[in-house]
């Protein structure tokens, strides 16, 4: 279906890969890993014929449908939200509007009448068009865009609000739908669980599941690749190198291959060494003259192995807290409402009791819309309980991070200033070392936090908190933005992290490894599971 044989790519003296071979077959799931900039989204260009290569050939099959969904939403206006994913169902969509024009000729017919030929014509380019039509799910479609829709968390009340009011991520998932909608035969997919909640998460892998085409996919979600892709191409080092099997296989084959290469690079080494001390010897000597001139070309001929740098990753560990009391918080009767614009109020939760005790890891769950935000803002302190009472235990100092801190940095700052105004009285050295582990060095500190990407925004105000000994992290969705080994090390440091925490998060490998208690929040009310996330899902499974 699609071959990519022998491509390079370059941007000026920076070269993305070069001589890289990489194939999507009929049927495959392909799951595209590598660090950021190493060329994935540029894949995914080349394929699409957004961007050209450089070196090599790019082979398509003709009239291969192509479904592409990318981090851009285009523009959305004038349409319901599900009159805008059934405009995009491809050949059906064509369909519809040719239907549409024949059955307006069919009407006119009736005040201005056709031959008999005309007629005929007519009425059967209608019929090859509703038999065309019904074959590709035509009739269907009405009940399939609902079912996508609603499966990605926009419900039967919304299916009729314009697209225009919705919010950036909502028109995200609106703009996923659209992609399925079109059920393609090649489905690109570029970090497709951004901006959803668990729920989606499940029911879009599902929908991947059953999915008869092909896939070639980006995620930051370990869960997800590992139930979906049965093959890894990974881009780094300069090049394309395919795995066979999910992302979990992907690590353990490469760190086995590199424990390989760096065997067979000391062993080349040794030999080097050897050769090189030979000819260093016996250069001189007219009697060895015929020895070391054919160990010279003996080592001109040899392909060196090099060793890949590896790609810089985050590297923190959380200071030693203060400890705190035994009683962390205390949920008294809580409860929470947001006011309605017309007069009403809406109840997000009510009488919500429970106790946070120290050292526990609670993941806090719940549909979309469930109060799992509300409920941290709450203990946090930035919003006030309509009712009831959390109460922060003895000696407790705690730390909030969101996705709305980032919002809270100041854009005209420098990451360094954004950091050392938290710690006027630190050393220079020690918010160096601090925004080090971190990733940022040399002079990107001083980059301005207006020119940063998302996922250095979730760094910087990550730092922020390192910045202060807390014993309490109420952390709401922490790994957006962070990719699998980013979020690999926040794993490790929370797991380390001798003090409380309460976090929300869509990532199950992530509340699987961390969470020694579970609250949820269902309808309303606050139902606490005393065992772990996977505990807590065998609970709701039965």
């Amino acid at each position: 279906m699609i071959h990519l044989t022998d491509i390079s790519k370059f941007y000026g003296q920076k070269v993305l890969f070069q001589n890289g071979n990489f194939q999507v077959r009929a049927g495959d799931k392909i799951g595209l890993v590598g660090p950021n900039g190493a060329g994935k989204t540029t894949l995914f260009r080349i394929i699409t014929r957004q961007e050209s290569i450089d070196e090599g050939d790019v082979n398509i099959a003709e009239k291969i449908v192509i479904g592409y969904f990318s981090q851009d939403v285009g523009e959305m206006r004038g349409r319901s939200a599900l009159e805008e994913v059934k405009a995009c169902a491809g050949k059906v969509s064509e369909l519809i509007k040719d239907m549409q024009i024949l059955e307006k000729q069919l009407q006119e017919s009736e005040t201005k009448p056709l031959s008999e030929k005309a007629m005929t014509e007519l009425l059967e380019r209608y019929g090859d068009l509703q038999i065309e039509f019904e074959q590709r799910g035509g009739y269907d479609l009405d009940s399939r865009a609902k079912e996508i829709l609603t499966g990605l968390g926009i419900g039967p009340l919304l299916f009729d609000r314009p697209v225009e009011s919705f919010s950036g991520g909502w028109k995200m998932r609106i703009e996923l739908s659209k992609i399925l909608i079109l059920n393609p035969e090649v489905l690109l997919m570029d970090e497709p669980t951004n901006h959803l909640d668990l729920e989606s998460i499940v029911w879009l892998e599902e929908w991947l599941v059953g999915f008869k085409g092909a896939l070639v996919m980006t995620s930051h979600d370990r869960d997800f690749m590992n139930r979906i892709v049965r093959r890894i191409v990974a881009v780094e080092n300069k090049s394309i190198t395919p795995y066979s099997g999910n992302y979990d296989f992907y690590v353990q084959e490469r760190a086995l291959r590199q424990d390989q290469l760096l065997a067979a690079h000391q062993k080349q080494q040794g030999m080097l060494a050897k050769e090189e001390e030979f000819i260093a010897r016996f250069g001189a000597r007219a009697s060895h003259a015929a020895q070391v001139q054919s160990r010279v070309k003996k080592l001109e001929k040899i392909d060196r192995i090099e060793i890949p740098s590896d790609e810089k990753t985050i590297q923190f560990e959380f200071p030693k807290p203060p400890r705190s009391g035994n009683d962390v918080v205390k949920l008294d009767r809580l409860a929470k409402e947001w006011p309605l614009e017309n007069g009403g109020v809406h109840s997000v939760f009510s009488n919500a009791s429970a106790m946070v005790r120290r050292l526990d890891k609670i993941a806090v769950v719940g549909v979309n819309g469930a109060g799992k935000s509300t409920l941290l803002k709450i203990i946090a302190d930035l919003t006030e309980p309509t009712k009831g009472v959390a109460q922060i235990g003895v000696g407790v100092q705690a730390g909030y991070f969101s996705q709305h801190s980032l919002e809270v940095l100041n854009s005209e700052k420098t990451i360094y200033d954004e950091v050392y105004d938290r710690v006027p009285d630190a050393t220079i050295g020690f918010v160096r070392n601090l925004l080090g582990a971190f990733l940022f060095s040399g002079d990107d500190v001083y980059k301005k936090i207006s020119v940063l990407s998302g996922g250095e925004k979730s760094r910087v105000v990550l730092a922020t908190i390192l910045v202060n000994p807390l014993n309490l992290l109420i952390l709401d969705e922490p790994t957006n933005h962070l990719d699998i080994k980013a979020r690999e090390v926040l794993l490790r440091a929370i797991q380390g992290f001798d003090g409380t925490v309460m976090i929300v998060s869509h990532d199950r490998h992530f509340l699987r490894a961390i969470a020694t208690r579970v609250f949820e929040l269902d309808r309303g009310e606050l139902r606490v599971y005393e065992g772990d996330y996977e505990y807590y899902r065998s609970l709701k499974r039965h």
